[in-house]
C-alpha cells in the first residue's frame, strides 16, 4: 500500500489534551495571556474535524461558557508562523458548540491546528488551547486512501465503563492512522437510558458512567444534547477525534428505535410524554448538527440535510445516504408499488445523478441500513420490517423496488466500482450479491460489508433475503442476544485503496484490531 506518511501526527496526539497547556499564544490579541485560569473559557470536550476536502475542513469545539472560537493552523506541531481564523461566537443557542471552516489548505498535507476560546468581552482572556491534526484529501492518486467505518455507540445499556478502559476500540482504530472515519449511524442511543450497573452473565457487574440526561429517554432538546455530550466524556474518543476526521451519518437511535416520519408513539409507551416522533426528530437533528462537523447541517447551511457526497480524490467518492428522514412507514413491506421507498424519490434521483457524475475509481455507498439482511420491526398486530428486505425471496416488493431501480441504473449506465458499507445489525459480515442467484437479475454483482457495534450489545446474524441473490461469505456474530462489550463482538472495518494498482481491500476487524476477514476487489469493473 503506497500510503502517504504522517510525520508528527502521533507525537501531537500523545498530549493533545494535556500537553497543550505548554503552548503559548502568539501576540496577536494583545499580550499573551496565561492559560487555564479561573473564569476563562474551557474546551473540555475536545476537538473534532469533519467533511475534509482537498483544500478545506470543518473544525468543531464546545465551550463551557460564551466564547469566541479562534482556530490557528500550521504546517508543523511547533506552530511557528500560524495562520489564525476567527470563528463564531459560541453561546447557549447552539449549546456552546460551533464549527469553523478552514479554507485554502494545501492538498494532501498534514494540518496541525489548535482551538482557542476567547472571552467575548476581553479577547486577551483565552482558555487553554486544544490541539488536533488531520490530513487534507490528496489530489494525487499514487498516495492511496485508507479509512475505517463502524457504528452503534453506547447502546442497549452498555455505556462508558472505566473498569474496562472505556471505549477502547477507538485506540485500536487510531493505530491504523486512517485518513478518515465513517460512522454509519447510531452515534447515540437517545432511547436507551443508562443505569449505574448492569448484571453480566458470568455473575460480574458492568459499571457505567452516568449523567442526568442519560437517565431517561431523550425528549427535550437539552436531553438530546446531553446524549451527544455523554460520549465525549470518554478520553479514547476525544483522542481519536483529535487525530482522525469524520464523515458522520445518522440512523434511528439518534431519535428513537426504528422511527419513521409521521410516527406517533403509542400511549402505552409511558416513557414518552412527547408522542410526535417528528417533534423528537427535529430536536435530535438540531443537536446532531450542533455536535458533529457536518457541512450540510451547519447553522445557516442551505442544504440542511444529512445525505451528501464527500470526494476523496481520484480514487474515491463517498455517497452518504439518509435512509431515515425520507422513508415510508414501517410495514409488512409487501406492496407492489412504492415510489417513496426507504430513501425518498428526491434523494434517489440525487444519488443517481451523483453516481453518474462521479469519475472516482471507487464509489462507496455509505448506507445506514443493510440491503439484503432482514431487520424486523414487529408489533403486536403484524410483522413489520425496518430495513429494505422483508424475507420474501421472490421478486422485489416494497422498499426493494427502489433498490432494484438503483441497481438497474448502475448496470445500464455502466457505473464501476460501487461498494456498499453499513452497520446497524450489531455483528460483522460480508455479503456478495450475484444475479445468477437472484430472482431480480437486472444488475451487476456487488459487495456489501457490515461492521459494528463500536460499544453496544451484539446480536446474532440476521437472516438473508434472496431477492438480490446475496451469499454470506463471512460472518462473526454471537448466538445470544445483547452480548455486552465485555463479552467481545465489537467490530470495525477498514478500507485500503492502493494508489498504484487501484485495488480496494476491505478488512473486517475486531475490537483490538485483529483482522477477521479480508477481500481485495479489482478496479474498473461494473460488477465484482
Amino acid at each position: 500500500m503506497s500510503h502517504r506518511p504522517s510525520p508528527g501526527r502521533r507525537s501531537v496526539l500523545r498530549g493533545s489534551l494535556a500537553a497543550s497547556a505548554a503552548l503559548t499564544l502568539p501576540v496577536g490579541l494583545g499580550a499573551a495571556p496565561a492559560f487555564a485560569r479561573s473564569g476563562r473559557p474551557r474546551a473540555d470536550w475536545g476537538v473534532q474535524t469533519g467533511d475534509v476536502t482537498a483544500d478545506s475542513g470543518l473544525v468543531w469545539v464546545r465551550s463551557d461558557r460564551p466564547a469566541r472560537m479562534i482556530v490557528e493552523t500550521a504546517a508543523t506541531e511547533s506552530f511557528r508562523h500560524p495562520l489564525r481564523r476567527h470563528g463564531p461566537l459560541l453561546g447557549a443557542g447552539t449549546d456552546f458548540t460551533g464549527t469553523t471552516r478552514l479554507h485554502g489548505l494545501p492538498s494532501g498535507e498534514q494540518i496541525h491546528y489548535r482551538v482557542l476560546l476567547a472571552d467575548p468581552d476581553d479577547p486577551r482572556r483565552t482558555g487553554e488551547p486544544v490541539t488536533g491534526t488531520f490530513r487534507t484529501v490528496s489530489r494525487r492518486r499514487r498516495e492511496g486512501v485508507r479509512f475505517l467505518w463502524s457504528g452503534d455507540l453506547a447502546g442497549q445499556g452498555w455505556g462508558i465503563n472505566p473498569e474496562l478502559g472505556g471505549y477502547r476500540i477507538y485506540d485500536a482504530m487510531a493505530r491504523l492512522d486512517p485518513d478518515f472515519f465513517l460512522c454509519s449511524g447510531d452515534n447515540i442511543y437517545a432511547d436507551g437510558p443508562l443505569t449505574a450497573t448492569q448484571a453480566l452473565p458470568d455473575g460480574g457487574t458492568w459499571r457505567n458512567v452516568t449523567t442526568e440526561e442519560k437517565s431517561k429517554v431523550a425528549e427535550t432538546l437539552a436531553e438530546f444534547r446531553g446524549n451527544f455530550r455523554y460520549n465525549l466524556l470518554d478520553a479514547n474518543l476525544r483522542r481519536f477525534n483529535a487525530q482522525v476526521p469524520s464523515i458522520i451519518q445518522w440512523d434511528d437511535h439518534e431519535v428513537r428505535n426504528n422511527w419513521y416520519p409521521g410516527e406517533v408513539i403509542a400511549t402505552t409507551d409511558t416513557r414518552y410524554t412527547e408522542k410526535s416522533v417528528d417533534v423528537l426528530a427535529a430536536r435530535a437533528r438540531r443537536a446532531f448538527g450542533e455536535y458533529f462537523p457536518v457541512s450540510t447541517l451547519r447553522p445557516g447551511a442551505r442544504e440542511g440535510r444529512v445525505n451528501r457526497v464527500l470526494r476523496q480524490g481520484p480514487l474515491l467518492d463517498v455517497f452518504v445516504l439518509d435512509m431515515r428522514t425520507y422513508r415510508n412507514a414501517n410495514s409488512p413491506d409487501d406492496q407492489t408499488t412504492d415510489p417513496q421507498g426507504i430513501m425518498g424519490r428526491e434523494q434517489l434521483e440525487w444519488l443517481k445523478r451523483e453516481l453518474a457524475r462521479s469519475r472516482a475509481v471507487w464509489k462507496v455507498l455509505a448506507a445506514d441500513m443493510p440491503l439484503g439482511l432482514v431487520v424486523p420491526d414487529t408489533t403486536e398486530n403484524r410483522p413489520n420490517f425496518e430495513a429494505v428486505a422483508q424475507g420474501d425471496p421472490g421478486a422485489p416488493l416494497g422498499r426493494e423496488l427502489q433498490i432494484a431501480e438503483l441497481l438497474r441504473f448502475v448496470k445500464h449506465r455502466r457505473i464501476t466500482g460501487t461498494v456498499w458499507l453499513t452497520a446497524d445489525v450489531h455483528h460483522t459480515s460480508a455479503q456478495h450479491y450475484q444475479p445468477s442467484r437472484a430472482v431480480f437479475t437486472d444488475f451487476e454483482p456487488f459487495w456489501e460489508f457490515v461492521s459494528g457495534p463500536l460499544n453496544a450489545g451484539a446480536f446474532p446474524a440476521s437472516e438473508l433475503d434472496g431477492t438480490f441473490g446475496p451469499e454470506r461469505v463471512f460472518v462473526k456474530a454471537p448466538t445470544a442476544s445483547n452480548v455486552s462489550p465485555a463479552g467481545g463482538y465489537q467490530f470495525f472495518g477498514e478500507v485500503d485503496i492502493d494508489g498504484g494498482s487501484g485495488e480496494l481491500t476491505v478488512r473486517l476487524r475486531e475490537q483490538d484490531g485483529t483482522v477477521l476477514f479480508s477481500r481485495t476487489l479489482q478496479p474498473g469493473r461494473v460488477g465484482q
